[in-house]
C-alpha cells in the first residue's frame, strides 16, 4: 500500500504538534507493509487499523492492531499490553478501520514485524486536512 502525499503531510504535522522529543518527527514514514525491512531499529510505522483484536485469554491480556492487510495475513502489529487498554482515547478498537501511526522498537514476531506499545502517546492518528 502505498501511503498518499495528503496522508503523509498530515500525519508528519500532526506527530510534530504532539511528539516528543523532537527528533522523532524527523523519522522517515514506514508504511506497515514495508515494516519488516526495519526490524531492529526504532520507526513509525503508519497504515490502516484492518483489524484490532483483544486477547482477554493471553498472558498479559494483549490488544492487538493488525495493520499492513487483512487478518491473518498482514504485515504488522501493535501490542497494547492489557494494564495498559484503559488509558487508550479512543478506545483500541475505535481505531479499527482508521488511520494511525505507531512510534517504537520494531521487533520480530513469527514472520510480521510488531511495535510493543508502552504509552497511548506511541500512537498517533493520522488526519487528512
Amino acid at each position: 500500500m502505498k501511503i498518499p502525499a495528503t496522508l503523509l503531510l498530515a500525519t508528519t504535522l500532526a506527530v510534530a504538534a504532539y511528539a516528543a522529543p523532537a527528533t522523532l518527527v524527523a523519522q522517515e514514514m514506514i508504511p506497515a507493509e514495508q515494516a519488516t525491512r526495519f526490524i531492529g531499529k526504532t520507526g513509525m510505522v503508519c497504515g490502516k487499523v484492518e483489524k484490532t483484536r483483544y486477547a482477554q485469554n493471553s498472558e498479559g491480556e494483549p490488544t492487538f492492531l493488525y495493520m499492513g492487510g487483512t487478518f491473518p495475513r498482514h504485515t504488522f502489529s501493535a501490542r497494547i499490553p492489557g494494564d495498559q487498554r484503559g488509558s487508550f482515547r479512543p478506545t483500541p478498537e475505535e481505531l479499527e478501520g482508521r488511520d494511525v501511526c505507531v512510534i517504537g522498537a520494531i521487533k520480530r514476531d513469527s514472520n510480521r514485524a510488531e511495535i510493543s506499545v508502552t504509552s497511548p502517546s506511541n500512537i498517533k492518528l493520522a488526519t487528512i486536512n
